[in-house]
């Protein structure tokens, strides 16, 4: 029978140890396919400029013709204050959900084949590529914050807020880019993919509080909305964005929201991942 302080046939000490040596190894696991994967960024800079493009034009254009029109913001938040979170929230959607193409790209190249031969989980794979999608969404953050500045939007930079609006940014994008990844696992084909991706992008966007309060939603499309992460994200960063930001939902119900969806399309992915390859 085996004493206290001891499991059977391994000293405690031996068996912390050995669940501490394999959470390191699935963090570090983890860690080198989203540093491959943001090297990439790296190599090719032009692509933070090219989709620095959108939100600027958001912001720039239907911001400042939307601030014009009484009433659309809630309170007596300005319009342009209460877009840029969505915007922002917007920018980071639109690189998560397209980041599946890149799994295609993979699989015809020959690479996923070497991700899959090696010792690392499906899930740590899954989990580095939907870490690499926030870095990138990091970048869009700096952009929007900078052009928000400009433009004269209340941000608040409190160290905490900015820190807080960086976890819901890169919790956000895991979501959605690894929705994406589902969805490459199961379309296979660019083609396709581009396609069903501009599909879902519009509903996911318009069906969220990013561009309008869901006060003025109609009933059936604010039911829906209520289903939608998006909502929820959005609902992050405008009150931890802005210097008159509140919330909602509450802190506890928007991060609760989007990290057990983040943990369930993982789970999917992961058991769909390995598939793609054959």
């Amino acid at each position: 029978m085996a004493k206290s302080g001891e499991t059977v046939g391994l000293p405690v000490s031996m068996a912390d140890r050995s669940i501490g040596q394999t959470l390191g190894d699935y963090a570090t696991q983890t860690m080198a396919v989203a540093a491959a994967e943001v090297q990439k960024l790296y190599h090719d800079p032009l692509e933070l400029l090219t989709r620095a493009v959108q939100p600027v034009l958001w912001l720039m254009l239907f911001g400042e013709v939307m601030a014009r029109v009484r009433g659309v913001a809630p309170g007596n938040i300005p319009y342009l204050d209460f877009l840029a979170a969505g915007i922002l929230a917007q920018s980071a959607l639109f690189v998560a959900i397209f980041y599946g193409i890149s799994a295609i790209w993979e699989r015809d190249l020959g690479v996923l084949q070497r991700y899959l031969v090696s010792p690392a989980p499906r899930s740590a794979l899954v989990l580095g590529k939907a870490l690499s999608a926030g870095v990138r969404a990091l970048s869009q953050a700096l952009i929007v914050y900078v052009l928000a500045l400009l433009l004269g939007v209340s941000i608040d930079l409190h160290p905490l807020n900015i820190l807080g609006v960086a976890a819901a940014i890169v919790l956000g994008s895991a979501l959605f880019s690894t929705l994406s990844l589902i969805i490459a696992c199961i379309v296979k084909t660019r083609e396709r993919f581009m396609g069903i991706g501009q599909v879902l992008t519009m509903p996911i966007f318009f069906a969220s509080n990013a561009i309008y309060p869901l006060s003025l939603m109609p009933d059936w499309l604010r039911a829906v909305s209520h289903f939608n992460p998006l909502t929820y994200e959005v609902d992050i960063l405008r009150a931890l964005m802005l210097t008159h930001g509140t919330s909602d939902y509450g802190f506890l119900l928007d991060f609760g929201v989007l990290f057990g969806v983040t943990t369930g399309l993982t789970a999917i992915a992961a058991r769909m991942y390995g598939r793609m390859g054959y």
